[in-house]
């Protein structure tokens, strides 16, 4: 190598290593020293105003958590959040007091949501809860989640819709309740079908009783109180007197929740006229005692 060239090489290597000794900037090579500890993860918080295209599940965790916007295909609506109070290991237990002030509050929560009783139409209304890690976790939330049913009789399906809920009974729809055709053998209704009201029916849906907080009704004497509660809806409905008479104008058909929606604190119960002796073309909302007269036979 000759003299220049190696002036050159040593030239390079002393750019080099003056390189290595200048400032870095504040970075000293160690790519691991100088982030700051990640925050620990917060608990999981699912929102209100969504959909889910998913069934139903009573409790939610982070990786099943995938709202999509309403005007998608979705089968629950979530209409609000709330919150628990208090400490607790574990979730509230069906039937716990802090469950039934959650289902109160989603129920009420749920009629501004739609605009009216939800109850008035093919809605189911439902708790969800964080699930136990979650809750663990520090998750205290609960979820207010309405569901869309084919029916509100036995068998029932969930509807896959489109649109959001909210508003959903402020006026006419095709989600509320009206008009029936019973089937039934010869002493009780068995079965509820919807049918236009111009078309030749024998029940109609009247409104929701409100049941006082007592155990599900088993014996016929617990019976009792459900029907002299919705004998008073279906007079104020029909616009007819509330008195012994009433009998004699029409019969009631009761549809309390489920004994497991019963326990959670649903104490809404679904009341029906029932014309045994003959069938109408019209509602009798209103019809006064002209419209549903007393039979005299």
């Amino acid at each position: 190598m000759g003299g220049a060239m190696r002036s050159l090489v040593a030239a390079l290597v002393a750019g080099v290593a003056l390189a290595g000794c200048a400032s870095s900037g504040g970075l000293d090579g160690d790519l691991t020293d100088d982030w700051g500890a990640l925050p620990p993860a917060g608990p999981f918080t699912p929102a209100a105003g969504v959909c889910q295209v998913a069934d139903f599940t009573p409790t939610v965790g982070l990786s099943g958590y995938d709202p999509v916007g309403c005007d998608l295909p979705h089968r629950v609506e979530t209409v609000h959040v709330g919150a628990f109070t208090g400490e607790r290991p574990t979730p509230p237990a069906l039937g716990s007091a802090e469950l039934r002030t959650a289902f109160a509050e989603c129920d009420s929560r749920a009629g501004g949501y739609v605009g009216d009783n939800w109850r008035a139409s093919r809605l189911r209304l439902a708790v969800a809860l964080p699930t136990g890690p979650g809750w663990a976790a520090g998750s205290r939330w609960y979820r207010c989640d309405l569901t869309e049913l084919t029916t509100v009789e036995a068998a029932a399906t969930v509807v896959t819709r489109t649109g959001s809920l909210r508003d959903a009974l402020k006026g006419p729809s095709p989600l509320r309740l009206g008009c029936q055709r019973t089937g039934r053998d010869a002493r009780r209704v068995q079965t509820l079908t919807p049918v236009d009201c111009r078309a030749p029916h024998d029940a109609e849906f009247v409104g929701v009783w409100a049941a006082p907080d007592r155990p599900y009704p088993k014996k016929a004497a617990d019976w009792a109180p459900l029907y002299t509660g919705c004998n008073t809806v279906l007079a104020k409905y029909a616009g007819v007197p509330d008195d012994p008479t009433l009998r004699f104008r029409s019969g009631v058909v009761v549809r309390p929740p489920g004994a497991g929606r019963w326990v959670v604190g649903d104490r809404g119960v679904r009341c029906y006229l029932w014309l045994s002796d003959r069938t109408v073309t019209a509602s009798l909302k209103g019809a006064g005692p002209a419209g549903l007269p007393v039979r005299t036979r």
